[in-house]
């Protein structure tokens, strides 16, 4: 395995991660994790909160690092 290949590899496991710390972070019916970091305490107010917003976008943005370096490790790898 070259040093790319393990650079990339090392990278893709820390996004895959914040991947899934995101995800935990979100609101969803049962109030999930964002709970224990106040995130419930505007569920009645019906928008979501900038917050929420900028949780969205990051999530997004992560997931597509995540797919760019899935595709990556492909290539590399075969």
């Amino acid at each position: 395995m070259g040093i790319l290949t393990a650079v990339v590899v090392v990278f893709h496991v820390l996004v895959s991660l914040a991947l899934i710390a995101l995800i935990l972070l979100h609101s969803g019916r049962g109030g999930g994790l964002s709970d224990v970091f106040g995130g419930g305490m505007g569920g009645s107010l019906g928008g979501s909160t900038i917050a929420e917003r900028n949780l969205d976008r990051l999530t997004v943005i992560v997931a597509l690092v995540f797919a760019v370096t899935t595709v990556a490790l492909t290539w590399l790898l075969s």
